[in-house]
């Protein structure tokens, strides 16, 4: 009863931040794409999808709708597509849904799949359309030829699916499965940090006879067994890249060495696979047992939270040779280790120590074992803590939320309260669309500025298309500085304006500038700011909160050729393909479009800026001239200052209390915060611009 209560709450606060999302969205945005996007975000988040796009493409016959999706997922391997279809509803109570719905929209997107691979569809649409790119991938594309092997179709729905839903089906070569998301299923993701894979071996046939120490082991248990290939193949077949959340990379292919080794052995000598390979480690949340005939030991018959930490090569590799080269992998056995961690605070601790360890096969960087290193930790406690200014027209500060981990901007909204009031002032002060992941926040910044290793530019807009985990991986291993300041926040910040901005102005169909806003918005930003040579007056755009109408207007117009420029040199027309390579930013760099950026001059910064955005410069900034010129006012000065914002009407109530401050600390000597120099600073900027009263007082000292 009690998480019925909370599950109707989850779906009040999800009706609510649609809602509000959809107020601040730009015109063409949806309730259902609003709904579809949020519950990928969710997805992608608990590692069930990766590199989502939410587009909306329908087919109709006289007979009704023939097909509908309202996003997809190409797994960067090609091996996986996800096709998302949505049953949205606007109402303000949870409905139920019925498994007639279901096979509905289940049975329209194995139909979009078939237009789009077999009857021509990809030829018959627009470029314009959001649904050209990955349309033509599946009909064109080499890699989708030789690799797809599984379709997950996801079922989106904010309603309530009670009947008992598990197909699967093969279509032509590829195996298809149904994945129904609905309300309580988003709740889970919302309070959990995924759902978790259970393996019954029992109900499989096939439970795995095992050895474990006789003694308790500190924090942990282990157990050995050995397990058929063909089982580790079906299971891989079902759950895919999900087996692997906690490794630290996805298959490979069969590009290297040692997965060239592990093909060879199954196609030629499947018998000494065991002798030959080092095995898997799995760990798991928990273990069932059976006893085994004849009282001769026991067997695992049930896991919860199965996850490969080590040997998702292995796997994948058996599974792949099995489908591509119809291998016999009945006579294939892996040795298993599987360990049950005790203490589940330190669960990502200890899984990241035997992915390290245990991993001897390939390569790993210490980048690629842990994603909250110190950096992130203070940005988190900067974001806190860094107030913007309040926008013109507006009189309250607000803060740009880091959410260095899942749930935290939620569980921060839920600690101040359940009151209206509370909560509402907790929204005003910290707006949704104000809140930052771990992968928004690497896009934005990954795209701002090329980063070169040797002859390769590891950081670029190339490496944003390629996905959130895939453009993650790049911007902590060569983009994260280790001592982040406040200073290092707000360029960040500027940044996501300008993506943010960039967005919005592309514009969502049919008002949009095309179908390639996740290309052609990151190429854009990439090719002006490299032609302004880096030199955007980040501070300026932090202090403004915003871009100038004029800023808009050359983002529009390098947005518009820059889109024309990708799909007008891209090889064939898989634009998308050609946008996560190197060679595309390399070509786009040389292209000198006809741009006058005269027009945003003041967002350049020069040698006699005021407004320069290095941390070295604020910090030279906040020392000396800055700090001079409050404390030569003086806390006579500083009263006027008081008494004009309180009687202007033009000033908010918290630069009115800074002016207060400032004044009081100056006269007992106190020495100024940090905040307190630089909201004191923009303080005297907004006066200047509306009043003759600073002048008045600079000249009455000069006499």
């Amino acid at each position: 009863m009690l998480e019925a209560q909370e599950i109707g709450i989850f779906f009040s606060e999800l009706q609510e931040n649609i809602n509000a999302l959809l107020v601040s969205a730009e015109e063409g945005a949806t309730p259902e794409q609003i709904f579809t996007e949020t519950s990928l975000a969710l997805l992608d988040q608990a590692g069930e999808t990766e590199n989502f796009r939410v587009c909306y493409d329908e087919k109709t016959s006289k007979r009704g709708i023939e097909h509908k999706i309202n996003g997809y997922a190409l797994y960067e391997n090609y091996e996986t597509l996800d096709l998302f279809v949505t049953i949205y509803n606007n109402g303000q109570t949870i409905t139920s849904i019925q498994k007639s719905e279901i096979d509905k929209a289940f049975s329209r997107a194995i139909k979009f799949f078939e237009n789009t691979m077999h009857k021509g569809y990809a030829d018959q649409i627009e470029e314009s359309s959001e649904i050209f790119d990955i349309a033509n991938t599946l009909a064109k594309s080499p890699e989708v030829k030789e690799y797809l092997t599984r379709i997950n179709i996801f079922i989106l729905t904010n309603g309530q699916v009670k009947a008992n839903i598990d197909i699967s089906k093969t279509f032509t070569d590829y195996k298809i499965f149904l994945r129904v998301v609905d309300i309580d299923y988003l709740y889970n993701l919302s309070d959990k940090s995924r759902i978790p894979i259970e393996i019954d071996f029992a109900e499989l046939g096939v439970p795995l006879p095992c050895v474990t120490t006789n003694v308790e082991l500190e924090g942990y248990q282990s157990y050995l067994a050995i397990v058929p290939g063909f089982i580790l193949a079906d299971i891989y077949e079902k759950y895919g890249p999900r087996l692997l959340e906690q490794n630290v990379r996805s298959f490979l292919q069969f590009t290297g060495n040692i997965n060239r080794g592990i093909r060879d052995t199954i196609r030629r000598e499947p018998q000494m696979f065991l002798a030959f390979n080092n095995g898997i480690s799995v760990t798991a949340d928990e273990v069932r047992f059976v006893t085994l005939p004849n009282g001769e030991g026991r067997a695992i018959a049930y896991v919860k939270d199965f996850q490969i930490v080590n040997g998702g090569q292995t796997t994948a590799a058996i599974y792949h040779t099995c489908k591509k080269y119809s291998a016999n992998i009945s006579q294939v056995y892996v040795q298993l280790k599987l360990t049950t961690i005790k203490n589940k605070e330190n669960v990502n601790q200890t899984v990241a120590k035997i992915a390290e360890y245990a991993n001897t096969q390939n390569k790993i960087s210490a980048s690629d074992l842990s994603s909250n290193g110190q950096g992130l930790i203070k940005l988190e406690m900067i974001s806190r803590s860094t107030w913007a200014p309040p926008k013109d027209g507006q009189s309250n500060q607000t803060r740009w939320f880091f959410e260095r981990a899942r749930g935290q901007f939620k569980n921060e909204r839920l600690r101040q309260g359940f009151t209206p009031s509370k909560r509402k002032a907790f929204d005003l002060m910290n707006p949704l669309r104000q809140m930052l992941s771990k992968e928004m926040l690497a896009k934005y910044v990954n795209c701002y500025q090329e980063i070169n290793k040797g002859n390769k530019t590891v950081i670029g807009p190339h490496t944003v298309v390629r996905g959130n985990q895939k453009n993650y991986a790049q911007f902590i291993s060569h983009n994260l500085v280790n001592e982040p300041d406040e200073n290092y926040f707000q360029e960040i910040i500027a940044k996501a304006i300008m993506f943010k901005t960039a967005e919005k102005v592309y514009g969502i169909a049919p008002n949009s500038i095309g179908d390639m806003r996740y290309i052609t918005v990151p190429y854009s930003i990439a090719w002006l700011t490299l032609n302004l040579n880096y030199k955007v007056d980040l501070f300026k755009i932090w202090k403004d909160q915003n871009i100038s109408p004029e800023f808009e207007n050359i983002l529009y117009q390098i947005m518009n050729d820059v889109e024309v420029f990708i799909k007008n040199n891209a090889p064939g027309s898989l634009y998308g393909e050609w946008a996560k390579k190197e060679d595309c930013w390399a070509s786009l760099k040389k292209q000198a479009f006809n741009f006058n950026l005269d027009k945003i001059n003041n967002y350049i910064v020069n040698e006699n800026s005021t407004h320069q955005t290095k941390a070295t410069n604020v910090d030279q900034r906040i020392k000396g001239q800055i700090l001079g010129e409050i404390e030569s006012l003086g806390a006579e000065n500083w009263r006027k200052i008081y008494i004009w914002c309180s009687n202007s009407g033009q000033i908010s109530q918290f630069y009115t209390d800074v002016a207060h401050t400032v004044g009081r600390k100056i006269r007992d000597r106190i020495t100024l915060s940090p905040k307190e120099i630089y909201s004191a600073h923009l303080l005297l900027e907004e006066i200047s611009k509306k009043t003759s009263l600073l002048q008045s007082i600079y000249d009455e000292s000069e006499n």
